[in-house]
């Protein structure tokens, strides 16, 4: 009997696992979208509060906006916020 039950769940959990692997994975979104989606007020810009908005690490987040926001006017340009970050050099 325990060798039925053990098999049983055996074979419960491994139908669930893979039905789980099968599930459709949502696209990521395009560094447009993002932005579109960020830009709250819609005037073409994203703030320093819409970027930290949702952040997960908020200083993780700062410091990206920090490092993203060339001019330092204290909001992003569609092509600041869509730049590719710098690469950093190989020791």
């Amino acid at each position: 009997m325990k060798v039925i039950t053990s098999f049983l769940a055996i074979l419960a959990v491994s139908a669930v696992t893979s039905f789980g692997a099968d599930a459709p994975k949502k696209p990521k979104m395009t560094p447009e979208e993002m932005f579109a989606k960020k830009d709250a007020d819609k005037d073409g810009k994203v703030s320093k509060e819409e970027f930290l908005k949702g952040a997960k690490d908020a200083a993780k987040a700062e410091a990206s906006f920090t490092a993203k926001d060339k001019d330092k006017d204290g909001s992003l340009s569609k092509e600041e916020f869509t730049a590719a970050p710098k690469k950093k050099k190989a020791a």
